[in-house]
């Protein structure tokens, strides 16, 4: 008896793998950005099939898997992938398929056969609920600005209101006035070059030439925005995280704003996926994600295809944002600032660079006691401080006798001591004020 597999396959890739593959081949051929690359890829396609290289991939997911594979060695956007009966295009010549943006420029898999949806997503209603890319926006410890950006949503320029724009807007809104900014695109897969040039615009001078150009077998087109942005910030320092997840649209957006000087790229090496594209069907219900055209930037003539973007301080993905702090930080205090502002920057910093000490059960219990509204006690191995019924604040040694407030070293706890014995607590802040609390009991 046949399995369910082999059943779908023989139900709707009737065709076999050769004509299957023959099919992929006349897509790459017809729709692939460089003429030239795209008749010998298809030739060696049509060559290997007739030659029986993939007459052993009777199940279409695996032959769309074995098909990516093949394909993502010459051009890092390509994919193939098996949509099955809901997505054939039967009706329309493969030299015609249907084409469709997608939505991630490094395209994106199916869910599981059993979880397919019974309806084509809402994209607008998608963007919305994931607030169109911006997972996260902040001011770190220090007043450093942060951005985290999931994805790139395209923005409709041609709307006055679009609400991508006015998402971005709002993020570097909150990010304004911070003494750098860290964008953060480790986890960024892709999207529309719309925004990438909207959130370039708003970091280089109106005017700049720093876009990517898109070449394509139609012509030319650029990277900078139809509408920039309106009051861009020139002189903040800017640091750009990058993992191997980052790719597409995201390193276009560090790539660009490296190459013209304006970022520094915090993190690993991007994935090397230059060339953007679009989704194409055959008649038997595979789909291909072709590069239709390749950028190129205008300061040096090159892309990022292959070999991902570099960055200027390299470190692994869960340590970037540290290190961006850290070098963020260390920035600002190399400059003019001065008072309030370069106590509070030193201390984010202090608490950035502190070795955690390894404080033992018998070290941490001479700070146990009762200070003023301040009840110090250990839980599970760190020092806590509960004044009422506020929740708990945890204590990260920073120095001797010295904590902060985990996530906010604004707030130190010094614990003052008289004859090697704690006497006294000091809550201390970087803005200059703090309060004294004698031990009252232990």
């Amino acid at each position: 008896m046949l399995g369910w597999a082999a059943c779908v396959a023989s139900a709707l890739a009737v065709a076999g793998p050769r004509e299957n593959v023959k099919e992929v081949a006349v897509l790459v051929n017809d729709y692939y950005f460089d003429a030239q690359r795209a008749v010998t890829i298809a030739a060696d396609l049509r060559r290997d099939a007739d030659e029986g290289a993939f007459d052993r991939f009777a199940d279409p997911d695996d032959l769309a898997v074995e098909l990516t594979r093949r394909l993502k060695i010459l051009d890092a956007h390509f994919n193939v992938i098996w949509e099955g009966e809901a997505n054939r295009a039967s009706s329309v010549p493969a030299s015609a398929a249907s084409a469709s943006t997608t939505r991630s420029a490094t395209g994106s898999q199916p869910a599981p056969r059993e979880m397919q949806p019974v309806a084509p997503a809402d994209f607008e209603a998608v963007d919305r609920r994931a607030s169109y890319g911006f997972r996260r926006v902040e001011r770190l410890p220090g007043n450093i600005g942060y951005i985290e950006l999931a994805y790139a949503a395209n923005i409709d320029f041609a709307d006055r209101d679009s609400p991508a724009r006015r998402v971005a807007d709002g993020a570097l809104a909150l990010v304004r006035g911070a003494d750098a900014i860290i964008l953060d695109l480790r986890q960024n897969g892709g999207g529309s070059p719309a925004m990438v040039g909207y959130l370039v615009s708003a970091f280089v001078a109106p005017g700049k030439n720093v876009y990517n150009i898109f070449h394509s077998r139609s012509g030319i087109e650029s990277e900078r925005p139809d509408i920039v942005y309106a009051d861009p910030m020139l002189t903040v320092p800017l640091y750009v995280l990058t993992s191997a997840r980052t790719a597409s649209a995201a390193e276009a957006i560090a790539y660009t704003l490296q190459t013209c000087g304006r970022a520094k790229v915090v993190g690993e090496r991007s994935a090397g996926a230059a060339n953007p594209g679009m989704m194409f069907r055959t008649p038997q219900g595979f789909a291909i994600f072709v590069s239709t055209g390749s950028p190129r930037n205008p300061l040096n003539d090159r892309n990022w295809e292959g070999d991902g973007v570099r960055p200027d301080a390299e470190t692994s993905e869960t340590r970037a944002l540290a290190r961006a702090q850290v070098l963020a930080l260390e920035g600002v205090l190399s400059g003019p600032i001065a008072g309030f502002e370069r106590v509070d920057a030193q201390w984010a910093l202090d608490a950035l660079r502190a070795s955690v000490q390894s404080y033992s059960p018998g070290r941490l219990s001479t700070y146990v006691g009762t200070y003023g509204p301040f009840a110090i006690t250990v839980a599970s191995g760190v020092l806590e401080a509960k004044r009422g019924r506020q929740p708990p604040l945890a204590l990260v040694p920073l120095q001797r006798d010295v904590f902060y407030v985990s996530g906010e070293p604004s707030r130190r706890f010094a614990f003052i001591r008289t004859n090697d014995r704690v006497v006294a607590l000091e809550v201390r802040r970087s803005r200059g004020d703090g309060q004294h609390f004698n031990r009252i009991r232990r």
